[in-house]
C-alpha cells in the first residue's frame, strides 16, 4: 500500500496540521525548511495529472489557508508550493501531494536550493507546433 495512503488509514503516525473529508496535511518527516508541510489528497491518485478536478481545487484551497497560517505563525519570509511529477521531477511517492516549503531570509531553518537558469535558444514556433 502507499505510503500516503497508509497515513490517510491512520497505520502510520503524522504531525496532522489540517484534515477533512478530502485532504490530509500534515509536517514532512524529512523537512528541507522549518514548517515544511504535505497536503494530500485522501483519494489515491499517482499525480497531479491524474487528479480529478475537484480535489485537485479542494487541494490547493487548503494549500493556500495553510500557507497563509504558516507565514503568519512562523514568520517565515515566503514559501514555495510545488508538486512533483514523476520520478525524474523528483517525485518519491507515487500519491499526488503539494509541498508547502517555508523560506527565510536569515536561511537559519532553510535547505533549500531552486535555481533557474537557461537553455540554449528555443524555436518557439516549432515547440508549439509539438504542443497544440
Amino acid at each position: 500500500m502507499c505510503v500516503f495512503c497508509s497515513i490517510v488509514k491512520g497505520d502510520i503516525p503524522s504531525n496532522k496540521l489540517y484534515e477533512d473529508d478530502m485532504v490530509i496535511a500534515f509536517f514532512d518527516i524529512n523537512p528541507t525548511s522549518y514548517g515544511h508541510c504535505l497536503v494530500v489528497p485522501k483519494e489515491h491518485c499517482d499525480s497531479f495529472l491524474d487528479c480529478p478536478t475537484k480535489t485537485l481545487d479542494h487541494v490547493f484551497e487548503v494549500a493556500q489557508k495553510l500557507a497563509n497560517v504558516l507565514e503568519e505563525k512562523l514568520g517565515c519570509d515566503g514559501i514555495n508550493v510545488l508538486t512533483n511529477i514523476h520520478e525524474a521531477a523528483g517525485q518519491s511517492v507515487n500519491h499526488f501531494h503539494v509541498h508547502l516549503i517555508p523560506r527565510y531570509a536569515n536561511k537559519d531553518h532553510d535547505s533549500v536550493t531552486i535555481e533557474f537558469g537557461e537553455i540554449e535558444k528555443v524555436d518557439f514556433e516549432d515547440l508549439l507546433t509539438k504542443v497544440k
